[in-house]
């Protein structure tokens, strides 16, 4: 009876990961970088390294920003340049609603810790295989401060994700 028991228990195991493995079939790549302290700095740009080898299928890019009840804005003001294999780089500036018209936060979660999945681009193809980056800097600014604000508090995490489109 142990014999068949630990047998159940194996394909049972099995079963399992099948299934975690199966939740997550659109993902291509998926990272988070800790900001130190839960303060993000103006002058820390985040890095994302990531390898295509894939040149036909079409992808969703996002960005997931984990923040907590120390974050005192509405909205998120973030920069962006992805750069390519070859050298070309493509900047963005974006700006993502981080609070419903109320002020509570968007995103996912039950506690302070909210993680928001923002859309950065969609139905992306990548044209050519190799090595790609992207950095993510935060550009808030509060009354028209030219700078921006040094220290952004309340950011935990900054993610990024390629998922295939289905």
């Amino acid at each position: 009876m142990t014999t068949k028991t630990n047998r159940n228990k194996f394909f049972f195991a099995l079963l399992l990961v099948v299934c975690f493995a199966a939740c997550d079939s659109k993902r291509v790549y998926d990272s988070y970088v800790s900001i130190p302290n839960t303060s993000w700095e103006l002058s820390n740009h985040v890095p994302f390294l990531f390898t295509v080898k894939d040149t036909l299928t079409r992808n969703n890019l996002f960005i997931n920003i984990r923040n907590n009840a120390d974050y005192s804005f509405s909205n998120l003001f973030l920069i962006t340049a992805l750069e390519f294999p070859n050298g070309k780089k493509i900047v963005d500036t974006l700006e993502y609603e981080m609070t419903d018209v109320s002020g509570k936060f968007l995103g996912k979660g039950f506690t302070d810790i909210k993680e928001n999945k923002l859309f950065y681009k969609e139905n992306v193809v990548f044209l050519m295989s190799g090595d790609y980056s992207l950095t993510v800097s935060q550009a808030m600014r509060k009354n028209n401060e030219v700078d921006g604000i040094k220290m952004l508090d309340g950011i935990i995490d900054v993610g990024f994700r390629i998922e295939k489109e289905q």
